[in-house]
């Protein structure tokens, strides 16, 4: 057997070995229902990760619905094809903007207020399999909904369907409650460098 052989047959024999290491840990692991997840964090990507676990619940023909808290009017790509395509996914933008944009608490109150009722009704909805609530942190960070209804419902919610909770500064009672928590952290970012948000990339 040549040294190149020896290397493969060793290869293989190793590979064999963490596949049924491998195989050991999933039969190991049977819980399924639906998860409360959670993205945070200073670093770009948490809406998008979300949108692209939208994607992959309708690839199994799931039913998706997506409330957004904060970006009111703008035009996002997300915006125009969810809308585009309302047989695949309600999406509804209930927010009016950030709120040095609005310089109105009493309406930013009373928006989210609004975007977290319907909320409720999409969580409760049967026929949804996926919710996203996109910026709800940036939300409950100026505690323009307070934190703790918010946590007493997701912890009596309904266990057939998984939700993401997106934006920075996610509270630490939230944190507590979820089943999965990504931390997005930022290296690098274009806008330091002086470069306007592109579109496709940013929104």
């Amino acid at each position: 057997m040549t040294e190149t052989e020896t290397d493969f047959a060793a290869h293989n024999a190793r590979m064999k070995r963490v596949q049924a290491a491998r195989a050991r840990i999933q039969a190991r692991h049977t819980l399924e229902r639906g998860l409360l997840i959670v993205h945070t964090g200073n670093g770009k990507g948490k809406s998008s990760s979300a949108f692209g676990m939208a994607i992959r619940s309708l690839g199994w023909g799931m039913r998706v619905g997506i409330v957004q808290y904060v970006k009111g009017a703008w035009e996002t790509g997300e915006k125009n094809f969810f809308q585009a395509n309302p047989d695949l996914v309600t999406f509804e933008v209930m927010g009016d903007g950030f709120t040095w944009d609005t310089q109105d608490r009493a309406k930013d109150i009373a928006a989210a207020r609004a975007a977290w009722e319907r909320s409720k009704a999409l969580i409760l909805d049967p026929a949804y399999d996926f919710i996203i609530l996109d910026e709800l942190n940036i939300v409950l960070r100026h505690d323009t909904l307070p934190i703790a209804e918010i946590v007493e419902f997701l912890k009596d919610r309904p266990l057939t369907k998984h939700i993401c909770i997106t934006g920075r500064n996610a509270k630490p009672e939230l944190l507590e409650i979820a089943d999965l928590v990504t931390e997005f952290g930022e290296v690098k970012h274009p806008f330091k460098a002086g470069f306007k948000a592109q579109k496709g990339v940013e929104y």
